[in-house]
């Protein structure tokens, strides 16, 4: 695709996550255009069109679709019904970006990524803590660290996430109509679980999918649950190397702040994040990276500086650049199902079940 041309992008649902995460990252962006979205209520399309100044309006996606020549859609919609939605969506052969977790079930999941390879397109999971600029940076060095052994291996990941104020204001210009919500039955609980412990992992998929997944992306490799304490604080898994990693949910909690962190040490060093509320406008995470490689060199620490691009925005910027090839998609189907084969080893562990 040239680099001249803006990236034409379908909306498939304008609710309160596709407005306040992702529409009005997309429509402001100089690179893409929004050229038109579907909506099952006409009011709130009408008043969100008018809003960003967005053309066509649609029911339904399939209209839309039909209509339209699109270079990707995002489907903002909730996950409990990815299953039978999503395979649908991607019959259009077009790139598409949903948010977390990529289903509510395993058999959901492998659902989508069988539709995924049967579109011959891709399929991006909004993973947002991966585009946030701290985080970003944070991966680069670890790399760096890992090929260089200059502060040695690394040696253990934790990831803390109490709960607190997520949204912090980022809903504010949400645009309602007078229309209730379109009712839509949710995707089918999986065999192996009845109705009390699919709640169970449903809850726990929705609450900490992202820390599941950015686990996996800090330690660079697959990793497995191997223990989950009887209070649901904490679970401790074991990397394809060996490499040790926790994560404590929920030990306390705050209502006027977040306090989501990762801690990644390595023998001679650490890196330490705090990453700021999901709907947080204008504010990136915090980096700092402590060296002490010994050999007579002083114990070094660094604070870089990031620009003011939050992490929904430069997660519209990276799938943007997906679907011109410009890079690859951070998370895509294959690895966000692993994210729930992961859960569901915890809740395993945890519930016996």
């Amino acid at each position: 695709m040239s680099e001249q041309r803006r990236v034409r992008i379908g909306f498939c649902g304008v609710g309160t996550m596709g407005q306040c995460a992702h529409l009005r990252n997309y429509a402001t962006l100089p690179e893409c255009e929004v050229a038109a979205i579907s909506e099952p209520r006409e009011d709130t399309a009408r008043r969100v069109a008018a809003r960003y100044q967005i053309p066509k309006v649609y029911g339904t996606f399939a209209e839309m679709v039909a209509a339209e020549k699109l270079d990707a859609l995002v489907a903002s919609q909730p996950f409990t019904r990815h299953g039978a939605f999503i395979p649908e969506v991607l019959k259009a052969r077009l790139p598409v970006f949903i948010e977390k977790p990529i289903a509510a079930s395993i058999p959901m999941g492998e659902k989508i990524v069988q539709a995924v390879r049967d579109s011959g397109t891709f399929l991006s999971v909004g993973y947002h803590k991966r585009s946030d600029p701290a985080v970003m940076a944070a991966k680069k060095e670890i790399e760096a660290l890992k090929a260089s052994s200059e502060i040695g291996k690394l040696t253990y990941v934790r990831i803390l996430m109490p709960a607190g104020d997520y949204i912090v204001g980022g809903f504010d210009d949400l645009v309602k109509g007078d229309l209730p919500k379109p009712k839509f039955d949710p995707d089918p609980a999986p065999p192996d679980m009845d109705e009390e412990l699919y709640k169970t992992y449903v809850t726990f998929v929705n609450f900490y999918i992202h820390q599941i997944n950015l686990m996996r992306h800090l330690l660079g490799e697959p990793y497995s649950i191997k223990h989950a304490e009887p209070t649901g604080k904490v679970l401790i898994g074991e990397s394809a190397g060996g490499i040790p990693c926790v994560l404590e949910m929920t030990p306390y909690q705050t209502t006027l702040d977040w306090q989501e962190s990762a801690f990644i040490a390595f023998e001679r060093g650490w890196l330490k994040l705090d990453i700021p509320a999901p709907m947080a406008l204008y504010r990136t995470g915090r980096l700092r990276i402590f060296k002490d490689p010994g050999n007579n060199i002083a114990p070094q620490t660094t604070i870089p500086q990031f620009p003011f691009v939050h992490a929904m925005r430069q997660q519209a910027i990276n799938f943007i650049r997906a679907v011109r090839g410009e890079m690859a998609p951070l998370t895509d189907a294959a690895e966000a199902l692993e994210d729930l084969r992961v859960a569901r080893q915890y809740i395993r562990l945890w519930k016996g079940r």
